[in-house]
């Protein structure tokens, strides 16, 4: 396979001219990269930050067959690659003298990308330090007992709880940089819609939040309970009025990715009519150590 099998460009609109149908195909295996992009569409070309994105498509025989991108954080998404695909790739991106922090995928195609980067970028220590599953929707099965309260839209005059909701939710799970009121125009958290369950007092208890729709897909991201109201079925609740929210608005994809290890938010999750599709793994790239004395 040739290099120039891989098409790149740093325009957003013609990358999506060649490639969105193809990202519209699955759009569940696809959610990320629709979300992503979606947001760099409407959002202008810094809506993650100062610095250049960088999209690509692999063409065979006249037919889109995978996509990668690569935000202003140097980490890089690719959709489903064999490994000789995901080889090319590498050589193309390090022969071309791209830089690289990171790479995130469907675990198969980032352990096989991870590999070939560091064989095609000189110096490149490879380490696994995410890991996700990703489930679809098939049967949604409200929980029985339904906790007391109800689900309610988050209204403008619940930003202040929702802020501290996804601060804790932040720290919680360890992402960075930490949340506030000051960081949310410009956080992952600005452009979903979410939904409180409220106890019958009217006091949020928990919280869900989603992605606009794009190509009949949502993902469900984040879900919140605070450590000292958990096991009261109050993230069951609150997850099934996201998702029949998404179903009622006409999705077709209803997404979410857990923390493989979690056993509980993965029994929750499925008990409500989730279904496990595909690992994903993000590994991140840095210079190898140099032995002592040795100098650049």
């Amino acid at each position: 396979m040739r290099p120039d099998d891989w098409h790149l460009t740093d325009d957003v609109h013609d990358f999506l001219a060649r490639a969105g149908d193809f990202l519209r195909s699955r759009p569940t295996l696809h959610n990320t990269p629709l979300t992503t992009i979606e947001r760099l569409r409407t959002r202008g070309a810094h809506a993650f930050g100062p610095g250049a994105s960088l999209f690509g498509h692999l063409e065979t025989a006249g037919e889109v067959r995978a996509v990668c991108y690569r935000l202003p954080t140097r980490s890089l998404t690719l959709t489903p690659l064999l490994p000789e695909h995901a080889d090319t790739l590498a050589a193309h991106l390090a022969g071309l003298g791209h830089t690289l922090s990171g790479v995130i995928a469907d675990h198969d195609t980032a352990a096989a990308f991870a590999e070939a980067w560091q064989r095609h970028a000189a110096g490149v220590t490879a380490v696994a330090h995410w890991r996700g599953r990703l489930h679809r929707l098939g049967t949604l099965t409200p929980p029985e007992p339904r906790p007391e309260g109800s689900g309610r839209a988050v209204g403008r005059q619940d930003h202040a709880q929702l802020v501290r909701f996804c601060s804790e939710f932040v720290a919680d799970v360890g992402e960075a940089p930490s949340m506030d009121a000051d960081a949310w125009a410009v956080s992952r958290f600005a452009d979903k819609h979410f939904t409180f369950w409220q106890t019958p007092d009217g006091t949020p208890v928990s919280m869900a939040g989603s992605t606009s729709m794009v190509g009949g897909m949502i993902r469900v991201d984040p879900v919140y309970t605070p450590a000292h109201l958990r096991g009261r079925g109050y993230a069951g609740a609150v997850t099934v009025e996201v998702s029949r929210a998404a179903l009622d608005a006409g999705a077709t994809d209803a997404v979410l990715f857990t923390n493989p290890e979690n056993v509980t938010s993965n029994a929750l999750y499925q008990r409500i009519g989730y279904v496990p599709v595909a690992d994903f793994t993000g590994y991140r790239f840095t210079p190898a150590e140099r032995p002592s004395g040795v100098t650049a």
